[in-house]
C-alpha cells in the first residue's frame, strides 16, 4: 500500500467569497469618483456661467458726471443787449398822469433812445394792469433789452395798427405800453447807480 495522495486531491482552489467583495468595492469606488466629478463640473459651470450672483454689484451714483468732466452753464448777462440802435416810444395806458414821461426819462437815464414827449396809449386799448414791450420785427433784442429793465415783461410783435394815440410809431421801432403794475414806479430791472448812503441818526439833548 503506498502512502502517496493524489496530487490533485490538495490543490486549493481560489475562494469565490473573496473575488465578489472585491469587485463590490471598486464598482463603489468608481461611482463615488464619478458622482464626485459630476459635482465638481457642475459647479465650475455655473461659475463661469452665472457668476456669483451673491457679489456685489457696483451701482453709478444718481447724478455723477460719468465723462468725468464738471458742467456749469454760464449765467446769461442780459446787460449786454443791445440799448442803442433802435428808438423807444413809451405809450400810457395806465390812467395815471403823467406815468409816461416818468417812465421815458427812467429809461433815458438807462442809456436807451427815447421819444420825447410821450404819448398814451389808443382809446381801443383801454386801462391796462400789466406793462407790454411791442417791437417792429427786426428789433426783437431791443425789445427784449428794454422788457429786461421794466423786471421781465412780455414782448410782442406790434399790430397794425399800433397801440397808439396818433396811430403811427413814427422813428419808434419799440413801444413800451404802460400798465398800472409800473406806473410811476422805479425801474425793477434797472442796474444800480450807486450805493445808498448809510442812514444816520441824530440824538437831541
Amino acid at each position: 500500500m503506498s502512502d502517496e495522495q493524489p496530487t490533485g486531491s490538495r490543490t486549493a482552489r481560489p475562494s469565490s467569497g473573496g473575488v465578489g467583495v472585491s469587485t463590490t468595492l471598486g464598482i463603489i469606488v468608481a461611482a463615488i469618483a464619478v458622482l464626485l466629478g459630476f459635482l465638481i463640473l457642475r459647479d465650475i459651470n455655473r461659475d463661469r456661467d452665472g457668476g456669483d450672483v451673491s457679489a456685489p454689484v457696483e451701482t453709478q451714483p444718481v447724478g455723477t458726471d460719468v465723462t468725468g468732466t464738471d458742467v456749469t452753464l454760464a449765467p446769461i448777462d442780459t446787460t449786454t443787449l443791445p440799448r442803442t440802435g433802435y428808438k423807444v416810444l413809451v405809450a400810457n395806458a395806465s390812467g395815471i398822469s403823467g406815468s409816461a414821461g416818468q417812465m421815458s426819462t427812467a429809461l433815458q437815464a438807462e442809456g436807451f433812445v427815447v421819444i420825447q414827449p410821450a404819448t398814451n396809449a389808443a382809446e381801443t386799448v383801454g386801462k391796462q394792469t400789466v406793462t407790454v414791450v411791442y417791437y417792429v420785427p427786426g428789433f426783437e433784442t431791443g425789445a427784449a433789452a428794454v422788457a429786461e429793465v421794466l423786471g421781465g415783461v412780455a414782448t410782442q410783435p406790434v399790430a397794425s395798427p399800433p397801440p397808439v394815440e396818433s396811430g403811427d410809431l413814427g422813428e419808434a421801432t419799440v413801444v413800451v405800453l404802460l400798465g398800472t403794475d409800473l406806473a410811476g414806479k422805479l425801474l425793477p430791472g434797472a442796474l444800480p447807480s450807486a450805493a445808498p448812503a448809510a442812514a444816520t441818526t441824530t440824538t437831541t439833548a
